[in-house]
């Protein structure tokens, strides 16, 4: 009988990952096949395995089908890593391919559970979730919409990932970010857009399961330590897949300052330059007044030359430009991508396309304003993502609203040639409200009753972005 030790060396990262690369090509109903006498002695569940295994609602059940079938261990909800002698966490994640060929993470890749009442006392270093995701051996495995059964996905790659020096910087910061919202008795006002790649993301069974924690009364959604989507994607197209193009990155030496603190202060050093000043500066011609020229402009000034920033691709940064008009007010309300009505009468808001958007996007606002002369300028740039209050009171609200609305059939109504409707408008709510986001008329969706009707998306009111902007951009 073959030692499953003969195999692999269970110290050596080397070792794992070289026996681990057997599995590229397979699909884990190979994985189950495997014909091992070994399997029978650590595997508790012989009969019905694949099964068992197939269950989409069983979670983990991929990963413990590689660690049970193919590296003949017990699964164990043990807190070290898996391959503890050599530091080594395994990790099975999907990925999926767009239309246009691009592969992306399919999901975030959860590390480990916060518990809320330990991690307030422990340090990055020696944190439960860094143990985890120092050293990952990742297991990628190609997820497609119209296999029914998950036993006949292939995987696609395999490597070992420790996330290099730079990213670990922002990692920690990212720990700490978290740490210190649960030690100021803000548990459950934890939301993904707080930070950049590590997020601290739902993990819950019921969207009504509640935890305690340790420095307020209030229940807390039961969270985990998770690596975001976008990293991930960005760890599978530059670390995973070889021979890829990367972004260009902000940080290109050594700063003392964190990230976002320092992409701040080099947006900052160009306040009060003119839009025009910028453009000569940085070589863009002004009269050809290119689409989204102000974004432009803030990569030019963090050193990038295109329009993607590598860490921006990996925490899924989105840069938003804001005009303040010379009577310091804001002219545009703030759109994001239009919602497919079939769609959105089917979601719940715990998992809302729109919800989660919010939820797990960090947003840098890059502002400029308009001085007595008419002349544009830029005023500086600040981080933000979306106060819990706002999300799960008012943005819910009318999401809510429109949901119902759509159930229950659109009313549309002609006034001189043009179409009125009763979606929730701008001075019913203080936060957001809905409005057509499409090219033309004929840019349209199917609503639920069948009936075309010109894509619509949810805004920002224009009024409550400028409530949200640090103070410094308000002042005369």
């Amino acid at each position: 009988m073959m030692n499953y030790l003969e195999e692999y060396d269970e110290t050596d990262p080397i070792s794992i990952e070289t026996y681990a690369k057997r599995l590229i090509g397979k699909t884990f109903a190979d994985v189950c096949k495997q014909d091992d006498i070994t399997k029978a002695m650590v595997v508790r569940e012989t009969t019905n395995y694949d099964v068992r295994h197939e269950n989409k609602k069983r979670k983990g059940g991929l990963g413990e089908l590689i660690e049970e079938r193919f590296f003949h261990y017990q699964t164990n909800n043990d807190a070290r890593p898996d391959f503890d002698k050599a530091g080594v966490e395994l990790k099975v994640t999907p990925y999926k391919q767009n239309k246009n060929g691009t592969l992306v993470a399919k999901e975030r890749l959860i590390l480990t559970m916060i518990d809320y009442f330990s991690v307030v006392d422990e340090t990055f270093e020696n944190s439960h979730m860094w143990q985890k995701a120092r050293l990952i051996l990742l297991v990628y495995y190609l997820y497609q919409q119209e296999i029914k059964n998950r036993l006949d996905y292939r995987i696609g790659y395999v490597k070992l990932f420790a996330p290099p020096e730079q990213d670990i910087k922002i990692i920690a910061h990212d720990f700490e970010v978290i740490v210190e919202k649960i030690r100021n008795g803000k548990a459950h006002e934890l939301s993904e857009g707080d930070t950049l790649y590590l997020g601290a993301a739902p993990k819950a069974a019921t969207s009504r399961d509640r935890r305690k924690q340790p420095f307020s009364a209030e229940l807390a959604k039961p969270r985990a330590f998770a690596f975001k989507n976008s990293y991930m994607t960005y760890v599978l197209n530059n670390y995973i897949i070889p021979g890829k193009n990367t972004y260009e990155p902000i940080i290109k030496g050594t700063v003392e300052e964190s990230f976002e603190d320092y992409v701040v202060s080099k947006i900052d050093a160009y306040c009060d330059w003119s839009v025009t000043d910028l453009c000569n500066t940085f070589h863009i011609e002004y009269q050809k007044k290119p689409k989204s020229l102000e974004a432009m402009l803030a990569y030019r000034m963090l050193g990038i030359k295109g329009n993607h920033a590598e860490e921006f691709e990996k925490a899924n940064v989105v840069v938003k430009t804001i005009r303040i008009e010379k009577n310091n007010k804001i002219k545009e309300n703030m759109s994001f991508p239009t919602f497919k009505f079939k769609e959105l009468v089917e979601e719940d808001w715990e998992d809302s396309t729109f919800g989660n958007y919010l939820r797990e996007t960090r947003f840098l606002f890059v502002v400029y304003k308009f001085d007595q002369q008419d002349e544009l300028r830029l005023k500086g740039c600040q981080f933000w993502n979306i106060p819990y209050d706002d999300l799960e009171g008012n943005v819910k609200a009318v999401w809510e609203r429109t949901q119902r609305i759509l159930r229950e059939g659109l009313q549309i109504e002609k006034k001189n040639g043009k179409n009125y409707n009763n979606f929730p408008k701008s001075s019913e709510n203080p936060v957001c409200h809905v409005r057509p986001h499409a090219q033309n008329v004929k840019d349209t969706y199917e609503l639920p009753d069948g009936r075309q009707y010109p894509k619509q998306c949810f805004w920002l009111n224009n009024s409550y972005i400028l409530s949200q902007l640090d103070d410094r951009f308000k002042e005369e």
